[in-house]
């Protein structure tokens, strides 16, 4: 037998001896104990393509911020006022949605080079 792994106290729950719990002692889905912790993670640094915004292109239609899946688009009075690099990890999904070519992908080492050359 597997040696057993003590998960005690995950998200209030005691979860030992899970591997015989009857399907009613499961809980029901994910109790996140400290909501608002991805706000401390910076995940941008995963991506290696980034999303460009051209502002004047841009008809504020939202679509990118409705579909974006890390919130990474930032909006001040119903309006874009950029993109969060801190979080955004470069799935295009904003690109896609853009119905304006508002936004366009390039890779990373092609933003960091630009930023590079424009100090």
């Amino acid at each position: 037998m597997a040696e057993q792994i003590s998960y005690s106290g995950t998200a209030g729950f005691d979860y030992d001896g899970y591997d015989n719990w009857d399907l009613s002692d499961f809980p029901t889905g994910y109790v996140c104990p400290k909501p608002g912790t991805s706000v401390k993670c910076f995940t941008g640094g995963w991506r290696s393509m980034r999303p460009i915004w051209d502002a004047e292109a841009c008809t504020n239609c939202m679509l990118c911020w409705v579909y974006c899946p890390d919130s990474s688009i930032e909006v001040k009075d119903g309006e874009m006022t950029g993109i969060d690099l801190y979080h955004c990890k470069g799935c295009g999904v904003c690109v896609q949605e853009c119905k304006f070519d508002a936004l366009k992908l390039i890779s990373e080492a092609e933003a960091l080079a630009e930023e590079k050359e424009g100090e």
